[in-house]
């Protein structure tokens, strides 16, 4: 049984943490991500990381030695060729001992009370498959925080919301591994591959909630602007709006609405895209 102690705080629930680590991270980002799931205020029972596909001698390194640090603590599956973050993290799913699993990000930073107050929201609803949080993002210096994505709190809203955009913060979420599995797990997708994998769930009836808090620093710097306006993720998103359509999740309205925003954000100039972005999907910080 879950028990609280006097502050409210949960203890006896367990968890595992989710990572996908690949080539072109950088070292100093995951020791950070990692120190940060570490530090938790509930500690994880268990952190998988998933190794997709050979990566640097610096990587390696990080890894070894925080498993030399917590033997008991790491599990590490390695893949031979990289097949993509969704398809990683379903074998990385397969292997993880808890139920509840908290995704996590190589170069992003958790807050110390993420999980705990994930935790509290699966112990108080049951019912919940699904629970994530906002998020603050920066460029360099985690300290200055430039934008907020904000995401709707409420199961029903977090559907509504979902026709249009993402109701998640990937690599905010602590979901159930079996509802994940039972839905089907991360589709074979390059890019888009949890909000496709979040859609399916709630289609299928799976109960969601966000907590309306940023619980989670965000690393919003060029690449992530440059991977989000390639012509690869735009024929990504287009495929599986299309996808959702056919399923009957959205109308024929919704796709046209969605698929004509997707091509404006892919033809726009850098600038253009980026002031879009910042003005219409994220809440600026005074």
């Amino acid at each position: 049984m879950n028990k609280i102690n006097s502050v409210g705080r949960v203890v006896f629930m367990k968890y595992s943490v989710l990572m996908s680590v690949y080539i072109e991270e950088k070292p100093e980002y995951f020791a950070l991500s990692l120190d940060s799931m570490l530090e938790q205020t509930v500690k994880p029972d268990e952190i998988v990381l998933v190794k997709d596909g050979s990566l640097t001698e610096e990587l390696d390194i990080v890894i070894n030695q925080y498993q030399k640090q917590y033997s008991t603590l790491f599990k590490v599956v390695s893949l031979e060729k990289n097949v993509g973050l969704g398809l990683a993290l379903n074998e990385g799913l397969k292997v993880a001992k808890n139920d509840l699993v908290a995704r996590m990000d190589t170069d992003d930073i958790a807050l110390s009370t993420r999980c705990e107050k994930q935790l509290q929201l699966f112990k108080m609803d049951p019912e919940l498959s699904i629970v994530g949080t906002n998020i603050d993002e920066f460029s360099e210096n985690h300290s200055v925080i430039h934008s907020s994505r904000v995401v709707p709190e409420k199961h029903d809203d977090i559907v509504q919301f979902s026709k249009k955009r993402n109701p998640f913060n990937h690599p905010t979420v602590m979901y159930k591994k079996n509802d994940v599995l039972e839905s089907g797990g991360y589709g074979n997708f390059r890019r888009n591959q949890d909000y496709e994998l979040f859609v399916r769930m709630l289609n299928e009836g799976y109960q969601a909630a966000n907590i309306n808090e940023s619980l989670l620093l965000f690393r919003a710097n060029e690449d992530n602007l440059k991977r989000r306006k390639s012509w690869r993720k735009t024929k990504n998103d287009l495929k599986i709006r299309y996808n959702f359509w056919k399923k009957g999740f959205v109308g024929f309205s919704d796709l046209s609405i969605s698929a004509i925003g997707i091509l404006v954000a892919y033809l726009a100039p850098g600038w253009l895209f980026e002031r879009l972005s910042s003005s219409l999907l994220r809440e600026k910080k005074k």
